[in-house]
């Protein structure tokens, strides 16, 4: 963690890091995405010096995204995914939408 970061912020990086090894995920790698994720947070909260635009203009935040974007490759999310978004938001007829419709509903 950077110096001068929040008791709130290394308690996030312990929690994220302590997941990802839950996971299966090797130390360093936990490690990486424990730091990546606290401080694309902290971007976003206006609590570092510099961010990258993506930190700052991506609407949701990681948490929220809940891995909306993993293992998007060429395809993008599956039809389950974009399914369960879609009830989420209430959107009507979506048991009989196919995957391109399910896209175009929830406007992506």
């Amino acid at each position: 963690m950077p110096q001068g970061s929040s008791a709130k912020r290394e308690r996030q990086y312990q929690h994220i890091k302590e997941g990802a090894r839950k996971r299966g995920a090797p130390k360093g790698r936990a490690e990486e995405i424990a730091a990546r994720t606290v401080n694309k947070e902290r971007a976003r909260a206006g609590e570092s010096k510099t961010a990258s635009r993506t930190s700052i203009r991506d609407p949701k935040s990681a948490p929220q995204r809940g891995g909306l974007r993993s293992h998007r490759g060429a395809q993008g999310p599956t039809r389950d995914q974009l399914y369960a978004e879609a009830k989420k938001r209430g959107i009507s007829g979506r048991s009989s939408m196919n995957k391109q419709e399910l896209t175009h509903a929830l406007g992506r």
